[in-house]
């Protein structure tokens, strides 16, 4: 795919700009297998993922069904973000797009089987492991990346998303922002006034590549408040979840499973997810990231849904400011 093919299938818009990154688009060197039980609904899956061609991007494959792992199919569902297309779903992506989006392996097919398996099963989910994106973002670097080739042998330049002007998504008083910016950015905020242990949280990182995401995001686990555990359960969530999988914060007694991995380990995990949802805006390989300086408070996977849609247009009304 030459850099013409590469601009001619992604089209700009007021909102955003696709400009060439100086690099080229990658995949991975080998093949990488992982199995687990998943956070949700409690069963256990086997992920592999495997090196594709250039201009491929990530999609997910399940029983012999393609899901691009694109915000044109992404589903809102309660605390996880699932992909949906043509009566199938794939649960609780964010974590391995995360890492994938952050460890720059941007063409990957993700193979994805239940280990119970069962001709009518319509919904599968990648395991949850530690809570975390440090299995996914481990293994990348073991196995490595190479240059990706498209099925003729040609490499392929890598594009970006710039962003042209300042936008914002907003439900109640959760917000992301961006902003114009040379370098991706992303400022981070959480706020449980009713959690003191957890309390008002900021995390800002700039920018994601060589070791910063391995070191200060990929381990961060996802958290949950011990007072809301029965209602989520109630509403047959969290099936898999144990103190093994998630920190859990009681709003009188604390952390109930320390230590934590860092002091802000709720607010840098709640980066790790904003990272692996807006991957859902890539394109053919491209960077799924806006090249802009991003501000979230009080996110969550709607919300950052939202935010990639609105990039792409499909959202129109919410104010530009």
């Amino acid at each position: 795919m030459t850099l013409s093919a590469t601009f001619n299938a992604i089209k700009s818009s007021s909102v955003i700009s696709w400009k060439s990154t100086g690099r080229l688009q990658q995949t991975l060197a080998g093949f990488i297998e992982k199995t687990g039980k998943t956070l949700h609904s409690g069963n256990v899956s086997t992920v592999r993922l495997c090196p594709e061609f250039a201009g491929k991007g990530r999609y997910f494959e399940f029983r012999s069904r393609l899901i691009p792992a694109s915000i044109d199919f992404a589903k809102e569902s309660p605390l996880c973000t699932t992909l949906f297309k043509d009566g199938v779903q794939i649960r609780t992506v964010e974590h391995l797009l995360s890492a994938l989006e952050a460890k720059g392996v941007d063409n990957c097919k993700i193979e994805i089987h239940n280990m119970v398996a069962d001709d009518q099963d319509v919904e599968a989910e990648v395991p949850i492991f530690d809570g975390s994106a440090s299995v996914w973002a481990e293994a990348i670097e073991q196995v490595g990346l190479k240059e990706a080739l498209d099925c003729h042998g040609n490499n392929a330049e890598k594009v970006a998303p710039f962003l042209n002007q300042s936008i914002y998504v907003q439900r109640e008083d959760s917000f992301v922002a961006a902003f114009p910016s040379q370098k991706v950015q992303i400022s981070y905020g959480i706020d449980f006034p009713q959690v003191p242990a957890i309390g008002c949280q900021w995390f800002s990182t700039t920018p994601l590549e060589g070791t910063c995401y391995a070191m200060h995001i990929a381990s961060s686990r996802t958290f949950c408040i011990y007072e809301e555990v029965e209602r989520m359960c109630n509403a047959g969530l969290i099936k898999g979840g144990s103190l093994d999988n998630a920190i859990v914060c009681s709003a009188s007694e604390g952390w109930l499973n320390p230590p934590l991995r860092f002091p802000d380990e709720p607010c840098r995990h709640k980066l790790l997810d904003f990272v692996g949802d807006l991957s859902l805006f890539a394109r053919n390989g491209s960077q799924g990231l806006p090249v802009a300086h991003m501000v979230a408070f009080k996110g969550g996977h709607a919300l950052h849904v939202d935010f990639a849609r609105r990039l792409s247009g499909v959202i129109n009304n919410y104010t530009q400011r």
